[in-house]
C-alpha cells in the first residue's frame, strides 16, 4: 500500500494530533468514543463498544509534563477492562510496571467477599515509542498457557467450567488463557511504515502522526474528523503547541545525554592517544544532534523557519536532511 506524503495545515501546524495528547484530552469524551472502538475493534479482532472510560492519574495536565506517558482505562460491554498506555522514552523495568497495572486493575474492581468469579478480564495495550527489550516484530501478543512439563499438553476448561463460567455472563471462555489478562505491545518505531493491514494503518497514525489517503482501518475516518489541529479550541491549541514542544525538549534531552555519553567515552580513548578519533566524533556527534532536531521538529510539525532559527541551519539544509530520511 502506497502511503501519500504527509499533509500540514496553511499555518505549518499539523493537520492532525498526536495521539497520546487526544487520548489525554478528547478521547474520553462519548462522542469520540469511536476513535478508540476502531483501534481496539482492529487490534483484538472482534467488534469493542465502550461503555465508559475511567479516569487515570496521568491523564491530568501538568506543566511540569516530564517523560510524559498516558494512559486510560477502558471498560467495554461484556464487563472487560483495556488499560491502553502509551510511553514515550524508555523505562528498564517496564516490563514489571505491566504487571503492576494489570494487578491494580484487577484487585481495584473486585470488591472485599466477592468470589473469584468476578475478577474481570483485562487486556494491556501498550503503545511504546522506544525499543522494548530484543525481537524482530513491531507487534507483540502475550497470554498465559499453562503446559504439561512430561507430556507437554495444554491444559485445558472441563465442560462443567466452562458451563459455570458462561452462565457468569463472560464471554468466549473456551481455554484458560480466556480467564487470564492478555498483553499487547505496539513497538511503534520499529514499523516500517508499510502499511500491509488495518492494524498497520494505525501504526502508521500512531508513528507520523497522519492518515494518508485510502486508509480504511475502523476508527481512522473518525480520527480524521475529530482530530483535527484547526478543530480544536483556541485554548486547546495553545496546551496542544506545548505539549509538542515538550516533548521535543524531552528527546532533545535524551539525545543530548546520549551524545554526552558518547563524547565522554571518546574522551577516554583521547588519553590513551585517538586525539583525532575525538575530533571526528565531536563534529560526527553535533551533526547528528543536529539532524535529530531537524527530524523531530519536523515530525511535530514545525515550520522550516522555526526550525532553521532553533539550529542555525539554512532552510536549504534542513530540506536536504528531510529528503535524506525520506520525509519530504
Amino acid at each position: 500500500m502506497k502511503n501519500k506524503s504527509k499533509t500540514k495545515s496553511p499555518n505549518g501546524a499539523p493537520s492532525l494530533i498526536r495521539f497520546d495528547w487526544a487520548m489525554k484530552r478528547l478521547l474520553r469524551q462519548k462522542a469520540n468514543f469511536t476513535v478508540l472502538e476502531g483501534f481496539l475493534s482492529v487490534l483484538l479482532d472482534e467488534k469493542i463498544k465502550i461503555i465508559n472510560i475511567k479516569e487515570s492519574e496521568s491523564n491530568k495536565s501538568s506543566v511540569d509534563d516530564k517523560f510524559n506517558r498516558v494512559d486510560i482505562l477502558v471498560e467495554n460491554s461484556f464487563g472487560e477492562l483495556l488499560i491502553i498506555e502509551m510511553q514515550n522514552n524508555e523505562e528498564v523495568d517496564y516490563f514489571l510496571r505491566m504487571l503492576y497495572g494489570v494487578s491494580k486493575a484487577i484487585t481495584e474492581h473486585i470488591s472485599e467477599g466477592e468470589p473469584y468469579s468476578k475478577v474481570r478480564k483485562v487486556y494491556h495495550i501498550n503503545i511504546v515509542y522506544f525499543r522494548l527489550g530484543q525481537g524482530k516484530d513491531y507487534v507483540y501478543h502475550g497470554v498465559t498457557e499453562f503446559r504439561g512439563i512430561h507430556h507437554h499438553d495444554l491444559l485445558q476448561l472441563t465442560d462443567d467450567q466452562k458451563t459455570f463460567f458462561a452462565s457468569e455472563n463472560r464471554k468466549n471462555v473456551n481455554e484458560v488463557k480466556d480467564l487470564h489478562p492478555e498483553y499487547y505491545i505496539l513497538c511503534v518505531k520499529d514499523f516500517d511504515n508499510v502499511a500491509k493491514d488495518s492494524l498497520d494503518e494505525w501504526m502508521y497514525y500512531m508513528k507520523n502522526n497522519d492518515i494518508p489517503e485510502g486508509f480504511t482501518a475502523p476508527g481512522l475516518e473518525e480520527a480524521k474528523k475529530y482530530l483535527q489541529f484547526d478543530k480544536l479550541s483556541e485554548q486547546e491549541k495553545i496546551d496542544y503547541l506545548h505539549h509538542v514542544k515538550q516533548r521535543l525538549y524531552e528527546q532533545n534531552s535524551i539525545d543530548t545525554a546520549t551524545m554526552k555519553g558518547h563524547f565522554e567515552g571518546r574522551a577516554e580513548g583521547l588519553v590513551e592517544g585517538r586525539a583525532e578519533g575525538l575530533v571526528d566524533g565531536k563534529v560526527i556527534g553535533r551533526t547528528e544532534e543536529k539532524e535529530n532536531v531537524v527530524i523531530n521538529s519536523h515530525k511535530a510539525g514545525f515550520p522550516i523557519e522555526n526550525i532553521s532559527i532553533a539550529t542555525e541551519l539554512t532552510p536549504e539544509q534542513i530540506i536536504e536532511i528531510l529528503k535524506r530520511h525520506g520525509l519530504i
